[in-house]
C-alpha cells in the first residue's frame, strides 16, 4: 500500500487534467472554480486506497475516483444555492461568485461529467458500477430532501437525524469505498464489508462537522463558524439540545431559535453557551468516537493485507480528529 499522499496526487492529477470547453464560459469556468478549490478529497482517495487494497492497481480506478468527486462537489454547488451559504472551502461559493442559476446548470453538467467517468472500467463491471453510483445518488437526494423537511419540524428524533446524515453524506463513502472494490474485482461481501466501514466513517464524518461548526476555528474549517445555529439547522447538537433541556434553558433555547433580530454573533455566542451547559460538547465528541470504533471494527472485518489496514486506520483516525 502507498501512503495518503500518492492517492491524493493521483487525484490532484486527475482534478487539474480536466479539459474543460472554452465555451459557454459560464457554465465550464465555475465548474473549473469549484474542482480547483481543493478540500480534503477523501472520497476519490478511499476509492483508490480501498482498490489497492483488494490487490487492484489504483490507477485503473481513477477515472471512478474523479467520477465521485465531481459528483460531490455537485452536491455542494446545489446545497450552497439551497442553504444560502456565502463561503466554501474560504472561498465565495459559486451562487455569489456569479449566480444561482449558474450553480444549478454548471452542477447539472458536473453530475453528467460524474456519470460519464464512472462508466469508464473494465466492461464487466460496467452496470454494477453504474447501478452503485445511481442508487447512492438517489440516496443523496433523500438526505437532501429530509434535511430540508427537517427545517419546517420541531420534533426531529436523533434517530431521524442519524437516518438523514447517513443518506446524505454517509453512503457517498460508502460508494468510494465499493466501486474501488469494484474495480479490483473482489468478491462481493468484501465490497460490502468495505461499504459498511465507510458508511459508518461518514457518520463520524458528519458529526464531526456539526461539531466543528460549532467549536472549531474558522480558519482550517473554510467556512464560518456558527452557521447551523444562525440557520437554527437541525443538527445533532440542536436536537439534542431540544431533547435535553428544561425550564428555564428551555425557554431560553426556544427564546433564540425565534429571535430574528439579535446579532448573529450574540445568538451563536448564547447557543453555544446552552450547547455546553447541557453537556452537548462531550455528548457529540462521544458519538464521532463511538461511530469512528465501529468503523474500526469493520475494518478488520474486511479482508486485506496489513499493511492496508494501517493505513485505512490511520485516515479513519484522521478524519475523526480533524479540525476542517
Amino acid at each position: 500500500m502507498h501512503d495518503y499522499n500518492y492517492y491524493l496526487r493521483l487525484v490532484e492529477g486527475a482534478v487539474n487534467n480536466i479539459n474543460y470547453p472554452a465555451q459557454p464560459a459560464n457554465l465550464y469556468a465555475p465548474i473549473a472554480y469549484t474542482m480547483r478549490q481543493g478540500g480534503k478529497r477523501v472520497r476519490p482517495v478511499l476509492t483508490l486506497m480501498t482498490c489497492e487494497a483488494m490487490g487492484g492497481d489504483p490507477v485503473k480506478a481513477v477515472n471512478v475516483a474523479l467520477g465521485i468527486e465531481l459528483f460531490h462537489n455537485f452536491t455542494l454547488l446545489h446545497d450552497d444555492v439551497m442553504d444560502r451559504a456565502d463561503l466554501r472551502r474560504g472561498q465565495p461559493t459559486v451562487h455569489r461568485k456569479w449566480n444561482d442559476n449558474v450553480a444549478i446548470l454548471s452542477g447539472d453538467t458536473m453530475l453528467n461529467m460524474a456519470a460519464r467517468a464512472i462508466s469508464q472500467v473494465d466492461d464487466d463491471i460496467v452496470r454494477p458500477m453504474v447501478d452503485l453510483f445511481n442508487d447512492t445518488a438517489i440516496k443523496v437526494y433523500e438526505g437532501q430532501q429530509y434535511d430540508m423537511d427537517f427545517e419546517k419540524r420541531n420534533d426531529v428524533t436523533v434517530d431521524e437525524y442519524m437516518k438523514m446524515i447517513r443518506l446524505k453524506t454517509s453512503v457517498l463513502l460508502g460508494c468510494a469505498c465499493k466501486a474501488g472494490a469494484l474495480v479490483a474485482h473482489t468478491d462481493a461481501e468484501n465490497a460490502d464489508s468495505i461499504y459498511n466501514m465507510a458508511v459508518n466513517l461518514g457518520l463520524a464524518f458528519q458529526l464531526q462537522d456539526d461539531y466543528l461548526d460549532v467549536w472549531g476555528d474558522p480558519v482550517t474549517f473554510g467556512k464560518e463558524i456558527g452557521g447551523d445555529i444562525v440557520n437554527n439547522k437541525k443538527t445533532f447538537l440542536l436536537i439534542n439540545a431540544i431533547d435535553h433541556s428544561a425550564g428555564n434553558d428551555a425557554i431560553e433555547l426556544n427564546r433564540w431559535l425565534n429571535d430574528t433580530s439579535s446579532p448573529k454573533q450574540e445568538k451563536i455566542a448564547a447557543v453555544t453557551a446552552l450547547y455546553e451547559k447541557l453537556g452537548l460538547k462531550d455528548l457529540a465528541r462521544n458519538a464521532i468516537v463511538n461511530y469512528s470504533h465501529n468503523a474500526l471494527d469493520l475494518l478488520h472485518e474486511t479482508k486485506m493485507s496489513y499493511d492496508a489496514y494501517k493505513v485505512f486506520e490511520g485516515i479513519i483516525n484522521r478524519l475523526v480528529d480533524r479540525e476542517s
